[in-house]
C-alpha cells in the first residue's frame, strides 16, 4: 500500500540501575497485565523538564524516577498508585496519569503528591493511562503565563476488543470536563496537531490510532487514521504517540519493539528498531534538539535514544 520506511536503529542512552530493581512476584498490576512475569520495573512515559532532566515512571511499583542528562537516576517519589503518565503544567507540577487513582499532582521540590482529578460524574476512572495539555491557556497578563490550555487524557482500564469501553476526556480551561468518546478498546496515548484541531488517540485494543476532529461540544466524525498490525502480548499495539510541528506523527508499538514515524497524510516514513527488547512503550522528543527522540522500553528498563536525519 505504502513504499517501504527508511529504517533506524536506537542507542542505549540510560538504564535503571540494578540497586533500583524491584520484584513483581505478588504485585496486582504485574498479576493482571504481565500473566505474573517477574519484573524488575516497567517503564513508561518519559517526559522532559525545562532543566533537561528527563523523568520517567515505573508503573506496577509506584515509582517515579528523575533522570540527569549525564545518567544519574534520583528516585522521586514511591506511592500506592500505578503512574503511568506523565505530563508537566505550566506552573511546575507534574501530572501524573494514574491507572489506580486518577490523574494527580506532583509538588516537585516537596516530592508531595495531591489530587487533580479523580472522578467524573461522581465516578471513579477505570484505570487512567496517558496526559496532554494543548496550547491554549491565557496568563491574562498577571500570573507570568501559568495557566495549563485543555487537558486531556485517556481511560483505559482493561478495555480492549472484549470491552470496548475505553474513554477520552477533556478538562476545560473553565474546570468542566467532558467525556469525548466512551468506545475506544484499549485506549492509549494521544496527541494534538499542530494547530490543535484533531486529537489523535492510540487504541491499543484496535491496533490503529484514531482521529478525532474537536468542536467546542465535542468531537467529530471520529475514524481511523492508521491501521497498524502486529505485536505481541497483552496491551500490544500502539502506545505512546508524540506529533511534531510538521504534523508527523511518532508512535510506539509495544510488543513489536519498534517506533514509526508517519507523516500528515499517515503514510509512515521512518522505522525505528528498538536495540534492546519489545516493550517500546512511549517516546518524548529532546527539546534542546528535537531530531533526538527518547524511548522507554520497559522489558529490560532502558530508555533507548534515536536521531533521526537532518533531511
Amino acid at each position: 500500500m505504502f513504499s517501504a520506511p527508511l529504517s533506524l536503529t536506537t542507542d542505549t542512552a540510560f538504564e535503571l540501575p540494578s540497586y533500583l530493581h524491584e520484584s513483581g512476584i505478588g504485585n496486582a498490576w504485574v498479576e493482571a497485565n504481565l500473566g505474573g512475569r517477574d519484573v524488575s520495573s516497567y517503564l513508561d512515559a518519559p517526559c522532559f523538564d525545562a532543566k533537561g532532566n528527563l523523568w520517567v515512571v515505573d508503573i506496577p511499583f509506584g515509582r517515579i524516577f528523575r533522570i540527569t542528562p549525564t545518567g544519574e537516576w534520583d528516585l522521586i517519589v514511591k506511592y500506592d498508585g500505578w503512574p503511568s503518565g506523565l505530563c508537566f503544567h505550566p506552573d511546575g507540577r507534574l501530572i501524573i496519569a494514574d491507572a489506580r487513582h486518577g490523574l494527580l499532582a506532583l509538588e516537585v521540590d516537596e516530592r508531595r503528591i495531591k489530587p487533580f482529578l479523580t472522578h467524573y460524574l461522581s465516578q471513579r476512572f477505570k484505570g487512567v493511562k496517558n496526559i496532554i495539555f494543548a496550547g491554549n491557556g491565557s496568563s491574562n497578563g498577571s500570573d507570568n503565563g501559568s495557566n495549563a490550555g485543555d487537558c486531556y487524557f485517556t481511560d483505559c482500564g482493561q478495555t480492549g476488543l472484549q470491552d470496548a469501553t475505553g474513554a477520552a476526556y477533556r478538562l476545560k480551561t473553565d474546570g468542566s470536563v467532558q467525556r469525548l468518546l466512551d468506545n475506544i478498546p484499549g485506549p492509549q496515548g494521544l496527541a494534538l496537531n499542530h494547530d490543535e484541531s484533531i486529537l489523535f488517540i492510540a487504541a491499543a485494543g484496535d491496533n490503529a490510532i484514531w482521529q478525532a476532529p474537536l468542536v467546542d461540544n465535542g468531537v467529530s466524525r471520529v475514524g481511523k487514521f492508521i491501521q497498524m498490525s502486529g505485536g505481541m502480548g497483552a496491551g500490544a499495539g500502539p502506545n505512546g504517540i508524540v506529533a511534531d510541528s510538521d504534523n508527523h506523527l511518532f508512535v510506539a508499538h509495544n510488543g513489536l519493539g519498534t517506533v514509526w514515524q508517519f507523516d500528515k497524510r499517515g503514510e509512515p516514513k521512518y522505522r525505528i528498531d528498538s536495540s534492546r527488547g519489545d516493550w517500546t512503550n512511549s517516546l518524548a522528543f529532546d527539546p534542546n534538539d528535537p531530531r533526538n527522540i527518547f524511548i522507554t522500553e520497559a522489558q529490560t528498563g532502558s530508555v533507548l535514544k534515536a536521531t533521526l536525519p537532518m533531511y
